[in-house]
């Protein structure tokens, strides 16, 4: 495949199915890279299924090749490159953020890139990347680090984590928030996709939800956060930085 190509392959590992090697683990893999090689490589080094667990499901040169075939494939994580064509890895957060939000099998990120410049890793992980890693990682810790980011935790290289412990202490925002707290998970997680502009249609279809179930969470959210239309809620939700 080129490196412009978009590579999509057979869905034989759903999420779900049976499971394959790696402990009895299984988890299905988009690799998004704007090199060829270093995918072909990672794909060599985590891609035996039968020994890792690994199923790379599919590949993406850029941003609009990688929002298609994310899309598409719905794998359990997402080995996400900084750099792309395209507006990079924080545009393929931004245009997958439904695809994060959604109640079953959500799509994770894990960042993957040569870089380890502050700004890039806080600017992922603000955009809901679970971890970010850099290309100097061993493969068996890369599947350890595809396992554990598909379980929900937070993976970092060691010296990266202190990016982030630093960035959110010196943030202007309250360590701890009461108006989010009064919030439900399910409120939070359609407060966001409000805030970044989904139809109230689009949102009950990301989240398994009827639409009067979506506007009944509109409104508790309303009401709790003392607000009185989406255009305030979205200002709220921008000074926080949860859009």
């Amino acid at each position: 495949m080129s490196s412009e190509g978009v590579q999509a392959e057979g869905t034989a590992g759903t999420p779900g199915g049976p499971a394959e090697g790696g402990g009895g683990r299984h988890a299905r893999v988009v690799l998004v890279d704007d090199h060829r090689m270093f995918r072909t490589g990672v794909q060599a080094e985590i891609g035996r299924t039968e020994q890792t667990g690994v199923e790379v499901v599919g590949e993406a040169a850029d941003v609009d090749q990688a929002v298609t075939v994310i899309t598409a494939t719905r794998p359990e994580v997402v080995l996400l490159d900084v750099h792309l064509p395209g507006g990079g890895g924080v545009e393929v957060l931004r245009r997958c953020a439904p695809l994060m939000a959604a109640a079953e099998n959500p799509v994770r990120f894990l960042a993957l890139s040569v870089s380890d410049a502050a700004e890039d890793v806080i600017g992922v992980i603000r955009g809901g990347a679970r971890g970010y890693v850099t290309k100097t990682i061993t493969g068996a810790d890369l599947v350890d680090s595809i396992f554990r980011v598909q379980d929900g935790d937070a993976v970092f290289s060691p010296r990266l984590a202190g990016f982030v412990l630093d960035a959110f202490a010196s943030s202007d925002a309250p360590p701890v928030d009461e108006d989010m707290d009064r919030l439900t998970q399910r409120e939070r997680e359609v407060l966001r996709l409000i805030a970044r502009g989904y139809a109230y249609k689009e949102i009950a279809k990301q989240l398994f939800i009827s639409v009067k179930t979506v506007e009944s969470h509109v409104s508790a959210v309303l009401r709790k956060l003392q607000l009185s239309n989406r255009h305030e809620l979205t200002r709220w939700a921008t000074a926080r930085r949860l859009v």
